[in-house]
């Protein structure tokens, strides 16, 4: 029972989280915009040293979406790793319980990572209402 408590608990802290991420884009539509440059700013300096990103917004967004593909190449490796295991575990019960684990875990990893980028891409869009 203490996990199903746990689960509930992290689960109203996310979806807080959300809403509270949407309602500062929404009130703040210049934050949404990523708003950060003045006119006294040179523009093509800031797209030079950010990838040809002027605004925060697409900056953050760039940044997370190099991360979670770097997740998803992990997981992807992991899948890999478990498979060669299970494999190569020649009918040893441990060793196939281990791998059936590590692919497991990764296949759980990747859904994780796929729902973190549609959550990042909403949460970004929030304000802008662009995805």
């Amino acid at each position: 029972m203490k996990s199903k408590k746990q689960f509930l608990k992290q689960a109203v802290i996310v979806f807080g989280l959300m809403i509270g991420a949407m309602t500062l884009l929404s009130a703040f539509p210049g934050l949404a915009h990523g708003a950060i440059l003045t006119d006294g700013d040179n523009l093509e300096t800031v797209k030079e040293h950010t990838g040809n990103e002027s605004s925060l917004r697409g900056l953050i967004k760039t940044m997370l979406n190099y991360f979670l593909g770097f997740l998803g190449f992990l997981a992807v490796i992991m899948i890999i790793y478990g498979g060669v295991l299970y494999v190569s575990s020649a009918g040893n019960d441990d060793s196939i319980g281990k791998a059936k684990k590590i692919i497991m875990y990764a296949l759980v990893g990747i859904i994780i990572i796929l729902l973190s980028f549609v959550l990042v891409r909403a949460v970004l869009g929030a304000g802008t209402g662009t995805e």
